[in-house]
Formats: structure tokens, sequence, C-alpha cells
């Protein structure tokens, strides 16, 4: 279930995934939202509806105008949401800090980047507050563990309910026979020549040169197959060794279905079996080993394998309507009041209207810190 968390914060809207607003001191606010002692401006209900026009258009221009316009409705709920959602996360001394730090540096290394600052400067180079950035993610890893604890850990599924979503779904998870494979790739390597003159290019390698460099790539090649046949780790051996782009992600290659790889290679590995791989290949690249990290046959696969995938399915389909439900009770609980002319979608008829002296107290002092806002 833990893969799902990232999928867990779409359930409450595209506006988690914005950045905080830093309007200039000198620009007059309107206030259009109070939820308990926070508020939403129209700026940031604007921002988040014009990102949501930017995110239809890309999914699919032919369509966009339509499902903005259903989905528009939602923009202010989604921001009450966020708001009540952080608001729950602080009253349960959830801070993100630890994950905020290890996310970031995921980043950094996904993006090559060699210390923090770069990272930095490589957000702000986007025309990014990186200071906005942070906070937007510190937002969004506050809300997943708060949906995750409070929600999430109390979905239950049965077998019951596995076999049937199974039974239901089986045109869809019908499938042709692929294998998804590994590799590591050891190139030959022949020594750079110093230029004979200054500014003369060097002289090629020699026949022998080449051979002793191919043989050499060999050698090593057939040394890593020896080290995986004695147990070590594929994955392993690749980011250390694997000369491939895919070292990086211990030489994974992704699926291929039958038909997509040379003959030669299709013929040897939907001969293996899961886990196991072949021997040294030569390619125009060098040595490589393929291994077959997973083969799937053709046909709907057995429930037992795809369990897992059902499991996630079944609890995004429950977290849905149990989210909606929770947080219509943090609503009942709240004190939210709304600019006339603006809705909350996602409003309980339960709710009450907020204690206006404790409300303007709190954000007469928010205005003095942050702008010169306008009330309503």
């Amino acid at each position: 279930m833990k893969k799902c968390a990232f999928a867990l914060l779409t359930a409450v809207g595209y506006a988690l995934l914005l950045p905080v607003l830093s309007p200039a001191d000198t620009v007059v606010e309107e206030i259009i939202a109070r939820v308990n002692n926070d508020i939403i401006t129209r700026s940031e209900y604007v921002h988040s509806r014009d990102q949501l026009k930017q995110e239809v258009q890309q999914q699919d221009a032919a369509t966009a105008d339509r499902a903005f316009s259903e989905r528009q409705r939602d923009v202010l709920r989604d921001l009450i949401d966020q708001q009540l959602l952080l608001q729950k996360g602080k009253d349960m001394g959830i801070t993100g800090d630890t994950e905020l730090i290890k996310r970031l540096d995921e980043m950094r290394k996904q993006m090559n980047l060699g210390t923090m600052e770069e990272l930095e400067k490589a957000a702000e180079a986007q025309g990014a507050s990186y200071d906005d950035f942070k906070q937007n993610l510190r937002n969004q890893i506050v809300t997943q563990k708060v949906i995750g604890q409070e929600v999430g850990s109390k979905l239950a599924m049965n077998k019951d309910e596995e076999k049937r979503f199974y039974e239901q779904h089986r045109a869809e998870m019908d499938q042709p026979e692929q294998v998804r494979l590994s590799e590591i790739l050891i190139a030959p390597k022949v020594p750079a020549k110093a230029a004979p003159t200054a500014g003369a290019k060097p002289d090629p390698p020699t026949e022998a040169e080449n051979e002793a460099a191919l043989a050499a790539a060999q050698a090593k090649a057939l040394d890593l197959l020896d080290q995986l046949h004695k147990g070590a780790k594929f994955a392993d051996l690749s980011k250390k060794y694997s000369d491939g782009p895919s070292a990086k992600d211990g030489g994974d290659l992704s699926y291929f279905k039958r038909g997509t790889l040379a003959k030669e290679l299709e013929d040897k590995v939907f001969a293996l079996k899961t886990g196991e791989e072949t021997d040294v290949i030569r390619t125009k690249q060098g040595y490589v080993i393929l291994q077959v990290a997973e083969h799937q046959a053709a046909g709907v696969p057995p429930l037992k394998e795809v369990e897992p995938r059902i499991q996630d399915a079944l609890y995004i389909q429950k977290l849905q309507p149990a989210l909606r439900t929770y947080l219509s009770t943090l609503r009942e609980q709240a004190f939210i009041d709304i600019k006339s002319g603006y809705v909350d979608s996602g409003a309980s008829s339960k709710q009450t209207k907020p204690v206006e002296t404790a409300a303007k107290e709190t954000n007469a002092k928010k205005l003095k810190k942050k702008k010169k806002l306008g009330v309503f």
C-alpha cells in the first residue's frame, strides 16, 4: 500500500501541488474564505484555477473545455481540503521535516547534482522560489501522512472482494508474453593516445589494440558472470561496473514483448525464467549480460500474481469516499466562512459558522506580517 502514497494526494485535488503565493507587499489581497484561523485569498484561488486549466489542456486538448468546466467548481473545495489537512497535521505533530530532507536529496540525485545548493539554483533557474517549492513539498508530505494515518490505515479488504475484482477486470489484465530485462554492459576501452604534434589528432587505435580491448572487456564480463553464479546481486554489479546508461537504475531496461528484440537475443531471453541471466553476449557496444527480472506469460495472470495490484486498486477505490467522509467530518469540526459568490462544493450540511471575533483577531495579526489584505 505504501507505493500508493503519492496517488493519495490526487484524492484531495491538484491544489496540493501548487506553489505558495508570495505577492508583493503593495498588492491588496481579497480574502474569499476563512478556515479556522487560516485564510484563502482570491489570488490563491485564481492561481489554482489557472493551474487546473493548464493541467486539463495538457491531458487532452480535445476535451479540455468540458473537463475544466466540470472540475473548476471544486477549486475552492480543494483549497479548503488542503487547509484542513494541514491543520490536522499540525494538531498531530506532523512536521514533515525529515521526509522533506529525504525527498530533496532524492531529487538532487535524480538530477545528478552534487549539492543542495545546486538544486536550489536549478529550481530558481526555472523561475520558482526555492522556499515556496520546499513549502509546497512539505505540505504534500504532511497531507499524505494525515490521509495515510487517519483514513488509509482504517480501510479493510477481504479475499472475497479481491476475487470479485479479479473476475470483473479479467479482460483488463490480459497481457502479451513479455520479459523485463536488466543489463550489464562492458564496453571495450582502448587507451587514449597523445597527439604526435600540438594541434594534431591522435592516431586511431591499431587492430591489435582493438583486439586487446575487446579481450579485456570479455574477460571482465566473464568474471562478472562468475560472480553472479556465486550469488552476487545483478543490480549491484550493474551499478558498479556496467558502461550502459541503465547502470544508475541497476541495469533496468523495462519490458520487451516478443518481436521487439533482435531474433538472437529474443530466443535467448524468452527461454529464461525470472531471475535467470544469459551467458556473455557479444554486441556492437561490447559484451553484455542480460537478466530476466520478470517473465510474464501471455493471457490473464493468476490471482496470486496480481493480488498486490488488486489490493492497491481496491485501496484507492475505497479511499475516495472514505476521504470525502473524513473531510466532511473535519468541516463539521471547523469554523469555515465563505465569501458570497464562492462555493465550497465539499461543504457539509452540519457545518457551523465561525466565531467571528476569534477569526478576525488572528487574521489581523497575519495581515500585518504577510501583506495588506482586504476583508469581506
